[in-house]
């Protein structure tokens, strides 16, 4: 009997919506597992630090601002940005604004958790750059799209915890680049929308 992807019917009265808690749940907990393998313990030092925190969250919004301006202006100009724009919005449907932000909040904590901790202590920037571009695709033409924004986000994120040495900064411009994407998306409405990551 052949594999068949789920139809946007398959998701609908939130299940998508359960289903991306779902994931992201176990996406922190393999991170949690790999990180404690790795080390022994978890150290709050991976995720802030008492000297640089003021710096790190304001690099970490910073780095937001510099995503969302970077996928306005794509939006902007490739059609393909619009195609994927109307087909994840069409995916997620409605969504209120605290269950987008839990889910923004969610998943920025567990992909940043995962990726930069886990994967990029372990095998380095640039297969934990790649792994998280791959996440970030689809069959359609226009996940293209999506696929490279996420590359050029987990390259700026990669970056940011090396530079840091912590994961505050990546996890809050995770965070809060999917919180405005994730309100948009599913809010509807004409305003320009961004790329959720």
């Amino acid at each position: 009997m052949p594999l068949e992807t789920p139809s946007e019917a398959d998701f609908a009265g939130g299940q998508l919506y359960r289903l991306g808690w779902a994931f992201y749940l176990l996406l922190g907990l393999a991170g949690i597992v790999w990180v404690g393998l790795r080390e022994g313990e978890i150290h709050v030092d991976l995720f802030f630090s008492s000297v640089s925190w003021m710096r790190d969250a304001a690099v970490g919004v910073g780095s937001a601002g510099v995503l969302l301006l970077l996928w306005y202006g794509l939006d902007r100009v490739l059609p393909l940005a619009r195609a994927l724009k109307a087909r994840l919005r069409s995916a997620i449907g409605p969504l209120d604004s605290g269950e987008a932000l839990g889910l923004a909040l969610l998943s920025g904590f567990c992909e940043e958790f995962f990726f930069r901790g886990a994967v990029q202590g372990s095998w380095g920037w640039l297969i934990a750059t790649v792994l998280f571009a791959a996440l970030h695709t689809g069959r359609e033409r226009s996940f293209w799209v999506w696929t490279v924004f996420a590359g050029v986000a987990g390259l700026l994120f990669a970056w940011l915890t090396i530079w840091t040495g912590n994961l505050l900064a990546p996890i809050l411009g995770h965070a809060l680049l999917n919180a405005v994407s994730l309100r948009q998306l599913a809010g509807g409405g004409d305003e320009p929308d961004q790329g959720q990551e």
